[in-house]
């Protein structure tokens, strides 16, 4: 079966997918380790103070907020020869890279300058790679379930992404390596894979550009503001922020905790969370199964509910045991794993209804809203946490003997945030109205205009060729 080719069902290949997937390969590894393993070494190794790393991280997540809905403008109204989101995800892999490098080889005892100018190249970087590859899946799966399918498995490709980054810290205790230089390994492992995975979806992803494609030269703020405010939109937007905020918070926290809460070295703690996400391959797969049968919203809420019970179970293990920590962790990593991949394929589905209602493409300004809470969330979790337990008496710094009281607090930050947020994401998406039936009736009102209009390549015909005029594929040039 070739790369690109949409089966008669309207099933993509998993060729297809697993290419597309890939560039999530270093975008996933980013995701465990900026937030779990970069504030802590730059606290601790680099003798950065905490006031400045979560103050600083805060600060540019913040000022970072509006550059989603920028991007997302530029990108629907953006029509080059090697189609639209590719285009903008080969432009920012250079960026990705060189950020990556600068962060991660960052000089001891920099100052607040260097971090806000390095962490704002770096998101910028990672909000083009995020949104790109989002839009860009919305429109390459057009079928309720098969967009539960395409997220799943980019999911589940990105877990293997996120687990071999994790297992830098395990090897390099084979090699006597320290903690700071498996850090830094990890930097140049994501700087350099960035090309390489981006090069491997670019090449062999198809893209589809509908054709009622006009490239305006204005911007009507009253459709935008209409998207933006658009209530299902609004919902997501509170469901990603609590659920991004919630592992978010407790990634921040959780070199702290594991290490001097509970009692693992650095190397097992790092073990523990390559198997947590680990558990995301057949958690992510599982969840799209389970959406299948009871509809996104429902395998969401589920999903939350069960995580938020499993992370009780992390205080039930003596201290330092690893058979009971193992359990705790592969049950949270697989309830994890379908949180974005069902709020991707939920926006998917609004996206639709978005563009039945305005008849243009708006895909990216939806997952830029996305973008939005994720960076919002993003911001919080460290720049709340990390001042939040010096507040609670906890020196963060390499070295320091803490008081069992100040453990304690640190326990307690580490499990009520997470669990708070979490339950709160899952609560947003009760009573959903977009399930499969709605948007099939959708694709069905989209498929019988653009065939009555003649403006875009209609669903058959995309089932029984490869590609169309509207349609970009590289694959082989």
């Amino acid at each position: 079966m070739q790369v690109g080719r949409v089966t008669p069902s309207g099933r993509l290949p998993l060729a297809t997918i697993l290419a597309f997937s890939a560039a999530n390969l270093p975008i996933a590894a980013l995701g465990v380790a900026v937030f779990v393993y970069l504030p802590p070494y730059f606290a601790g190794h680099l003798a950065v103070p905490t006031a400045i790393v979560g103050g600083v991280w805060m600060g540019v997540r913040l000022l970072d907020i509006p550059v989603d809905v920028g991007l997302a403008m530029l990108m629907d109204r953006t029509h080059t020869v090697v189609g639209r989101y590719r285009f903008w995800l080969i432009l920012g892999a250079p960026l990705l890279s060189l950020s990556l490098y600068k962060l991660y080889m960052a000089p001891k005892g920099f100052g607040w300058e260097f971090l806000t100018v390095w962490l704002l190249v770096l998101y910028l970087a990672m909000s083009i790679a995020n949104l790109s590859t989002s839009a860009w899946g919305g429109t390459l799966a057009t079928l309720y379930h098969e967009r539960s399918r395409l997220f799943g498995w980019q999911t589940a490709v990105g877990v293997f992404g996120a687990v071999g980054i994790l297992l830098i810290p395990v090897l390099g205790q084979g090699f006597q390596a320290d903690d700071a230089a498996s850090v830094q390994a990890m930097g140049w492992a994501m700087a350099a894979s960035v090309p390489i995975t981006v090069a491997i979806t670019a090449i062999f992803t198809p893209e589809r550009v509908p054709k009622d494609f006009v490239a305006s030269h204005g911007v009507d703020w009253r459709e935008v503001w209409a998207v933006l405010s658009k209530p299902d939109l609004l919902r997501l937007f509170l469901a990603q922020t609590s659920l991004t905020l919630g592992p978010g918070w407790m990634s921040g926290l959780y070199i702290f905790f594991f290490t001097q809460g509970r009692g693992y070295t650095v190397q097992q703690a790092s073990l523990l969370l390559a198997v947590y996400i680990l558990a995301g391959v057949p958690g992510a797969l599982g969840a799209a199964a389970v959406a299948k049968r009871i509809g996104k919203h429902r395998a969401l809420m589920v999903s939350t509910t069960a995580y938020s019970l499993g992370l009780f179970t992390v205080l039930i293990p003596a201290k330092g045991s690893m058979p009971l920590g193992l359990v705790t962790m592969i049950w949270c990593g697989a309830m994890a794993s379908s949180f974005g991949l069902m709020i991707q394929a939920m926006l998917a589905d609004v996206g639709d209804e978005v563009r039945l209602e305005q008849g243009k493409e708006r895909i990216s300004l939806v997952y830029a809203l996305n973008g939005l809470a994720a960076k919002v969330a993003g911001a919080l979790a460290i720049g709340l946490s990390f001042p939040l337990v010096t507040l609670l008496g906890f020196n963060a710094a390499e070295g320091a003997i803490n008081t069992p009281q100040a453990i304690v607090n640190l326990t307690w930050a580490f499990i009520a945030g997470p669990i708070f947020f979490v339950m709160l994401g899952g609560a947003c998406v009760v009573g959903w109205r977009l399930d499969a039936k709605r948007q099939h009736e959708i694709r069905q009102a989209l498929d019988a205009r653009e065939t009555t209009s003649g403006a875009s390549v209609t669903s058959q015909s995309v089932r029984d060729i490869d590609f169309v005029e509207a349609e970009v594929d590289i694959s082989n040039v």
